[in-house]
């Protein structure tokens, strides 16, 4: 497909969505949304797709939403258009592991962004925050409800009520990001992590986000119990048996993705 605020790459068995509003720091419009839920759709579909990176540019991976497509919107128009909810929520429906390449700025919708993927790499230059009560709205793309099961109550608070940023090692030891790595390498390993993920089983990896996706969402009790069913689920695999059997002959396996 062709499209106008993102580019789409594949890299061996991993494809690559870059966001590409260099003019507005990659602010997300509704244009770019869509498009990057229908490309995330379409590497989810791919068979020859493992795993999916989304990054932006070294100096911003998104700059938040474009307050000037927003700006004059009225409670009717967001509420009738489902706002955020029509577009934005796609890349968190993806059933293959995704990855966020962070470099500079990731304010508002593009922290939120980045918070729907799986995995966050980011640079040393990256920047986290959710300053929109400082503009008269709150986080609508799941920033108030992802970030508070991330870093907990207290620092949710002062990011969302005073803007505070988080710059990339304060985000590392809130568990925020997975990794913090040298500017200019950031997509390189980001690429390089969902590459090596995507030589595992795709229904196994896909079984195993669904398990800790569920730790995320539900109590302890029922976690454990989906988490033994995704188990049990396992056996019905071939790629199960020949992952247990290469283990038993000292060799690496071949996974058929069945």
């Amino acid at each position: 497909m062709s499209y106008e605020t993102i580019l789409v790459a594949t890299e061996g068995p991993v494809g690559i969505i870059t966001l590409n509003r260099p003019e507005a720091l990659n602010a997300l419009n509704g244009r770019l949304t869509a498009e990057l839920s229908s490309a995330a759709a379409a590497f989810d579909a791919d068979e020859t797709v493992g795993a999916i990176v989304v990054t932006g540019s070294e100096r911003a991976f998104a700059a938040g939403a474009d307050i000037k497509e927003i700006r004059d919107k009225t409670f009717a128009e967001v509420y009738g258009e489902n706002f955020i909810t029509a577009s934005w929520e796609g890349l968190s429906r993806v059933r293959k592991p995704t990855v966020a390449a962070v470099s500079g700025h990731a304010v508002g919708g593009g922290c939120e962004l980045a918070l729907m993927c799986d995995i966050i790499v980011a640079s040393e230059t990256a920047r986290f925050s959710l300053p929109e009560t400082q503009i008269g709205i709150i986080p609508g793309a799941g920033g108030t409800q992802r970030l508070t099961r991330i870093v907990g109550k207290a620092v949710a608070m002062d990011m969302i009520l005073t803007g505070r940023t988080l710059a990339a090692d304060e985000a590392l030891a809130m568990g925020l990001v997975s990794r913090v790595v040298p500017p200019g390498t950031y997509l390189a390993q980001a690429v390089a992590l969902a590459a090596k993920i995507a030589t595992l089983s795709r229904p196994i990896v896909m079984l195993a986000k669904e398990a800790v996706n569920a730790a995320y969402e539900t109590h302890l009790a029922e976690g454990i119990y989906i988490e033994r069913r995704l188990l049990y689920t396992t056996f019905a695999t071939e790629d199960r048996r020949e992952g247990m059997t290469a283990f038993a002959e000292k060799r690496k396996p071949v996974f058929r993705n069945r």
